[in-house]
């Protein structure tokens, strides 16, 4: 995640929060919500307290959304994998530095190599849940099924 927000020169238009909000199609409470539980920090704040943010910063909004709505993570699951990402995203850096060696480059391979497994498994749960659940249905409309196939006879 990045540091606390400073006001500073950027290339693209930072947005307030009620457009910015209009544009991820989240509420404004919710940025402030996400905000306040570490998951989005804003490109810059004023001054005078208002925040701003970037494309990037909608980018995360969304990405955040998306692991709600396609996979179904709460809040504090998606800390976790906005956190890995992050960490990710650090060490690709320091992996492509002309300082880091080859050593560090192993050990940072390494290290993104077990976040990468740590997301999967949090993926593979998610999904062995799903599959249960499918799997429960699929014997309920079995059973619905046979019922109505039962009293199909039995009235016949």
């Amino acid at each position: 995640m990045r540091p606390a927000a400073q006001p500073l020169a950027h290339p693209q238009p930072l947005l307030g929060i009620g457009a910015a909000a209009a544009r991820a199609g989240v509420s404004e409470r919710a940025l402030r919500y996400y905000q306040q539980i570490g998951l989005l920090v804003p490109a810059c704040t004023t001054p005078g307290g208002l925040r701003r943010y970037s494309q990037d910063d909608l980018a995360r909004v969304a990405r955040i959304r998306e692991l709600q709505t396609l996979l179904g993570f709460n809040l504090e699951e998606i800390a976790v994998v906005l956190r890995n990402e992050d960490r990710i995203a650090q060490i690709r850096l320091s992996y492509h530095s002309e300082r880091t060696s080859e050593d560090e480059r192993r050990q940072l391979t390494r290290e993104c190599l077990a976040l990468a497994g740590d997301l999967r498994g949090t993926v593979q749960a998610k999904r062995d849940a799903l599959e249960s659940f499918l799997a429960d249905l699929d014997t309920r409309i079995e059973k619905a099924r046979a019922l109505l196939a039962g009293a199909s006879q039995g009235s016949g």
